[in-house]
């Protein structure tokens, strides 16, 4: 091969490996249709003053009645129950020391979330109380070498479930576990900016390549979830490439525009909004 043949192949290779890697899974009509202009609660139709508690019993039922979508987050116990709740540690909800993946169901139950009388509820139990009322939108947390673990968990409750359901993660493995074992349950990629990721224990170069979505050919996400602001380029090809675009944090009914689905906090917008 000449030296021109070269240069063009290494042309073509600059183009298409980030166009591989960023691109999203196919996803049929019906799928995107039942998601499509949906506004989700975030972790349930909760309070600014935690009057009614995130990831509650009480901000759930508050959601389906009025009609919104829910989206809430999931992790494992100690002993493998599957549960509502957003943080790796106790802290910050229920003023305990220690990570929920620590202690176990029957532990976690005595515990109130911010000051109320709501308690951790189960998956399970938040399912059967929706009971297809509304949307839902399930993070699935990472769990370390337990992940699969949830993935499973999660799936015999999911598969059971009478409604519209979809799931995401910030874990690009967990989808993949989906991918392969769940092809037709709608997934989606949670992503933020690069400073996002300093939060956790995320090492930077991973943390740039989730930033920018370069990580999708692992799972194929059938949406991106991305939180509110600036977006890379990289991001931007992927809705080009048709993934769904869903949002995140919105505090305005204004974001709404141009999106797949909105996830939203501290206010009341219509339950959907195409």
């Amino acid at each position: 091969m000449n030296k021109k043949g070269l240069i063009a192949c290494f042309g073509v290779a600059a183009v298409a490996l980030p166009l591989y890697m960023i691109a999203p899974g196919r996803a049929s009509a019906g799928q995107k249709a039942r998601f499509r202009g949906v506004n989700f609660a975030h972790r349930g139709l909760h309070t600014r003053d935690e009057s009614v508690p995130e990831n509650s019993m009480e901000a759930f039922r508050l959601a389906a009645e009025k009609g919104y979508g829910i989206e809430l987050d999931i992790r494992l116990t100690k002993d493998g129950y599957v549960v509502v709740f957003h943080d790796d540690t106790l802290d910050r909800v229920c003023g305990i020391s220690g990570k929920v993946i620590d202690y176990t169901y029957s532990e976690l139950k005595e515990f109130r979330l911010c000051g109320s009388d709501e308690t951790i509820p189960l998956f399970s139990d938040v399912l059967a109380m929706i009971n297809g009322r509304s949307s839902v939108l399930c993070e699935l947390k990472t769990c370390g070498k337990r992940s699969r673990e949830l993935c499973e968990k999660a799936y015999g409750f999911i598969s059971e479930y009478h409604g519209d359901l979809c799931i995401e993660s910030f874990d690009p493995t967990i989808l993949r576990w989906f991918r392969f074992y769940a092809p037709d349950l709608y997934r989606g990629q949670l992503a933020a900016p690069v400073s996002e990721y300093a939060k956790s224990s995320v090492r930077p170069f991973c943390a740039f390549l989730l930033s920018h979505g370069m990580l999708n050919f692992i799972s194929r996400p059938n949406f991106i979830s991305y939180k509110i602001g600036y977006q890379p380029l990289t991001i931007k090809l992927a809705y080009l490439l048709r993934a769904g675009k869903f949002a995140w944090p919105s505090h305005e009914p204004r974001n709404e525009e141009g999106k797949d689905a909105v996830i939203f906090e501290y206010y009341k917008p219509k339950p959907k909004f195409k």
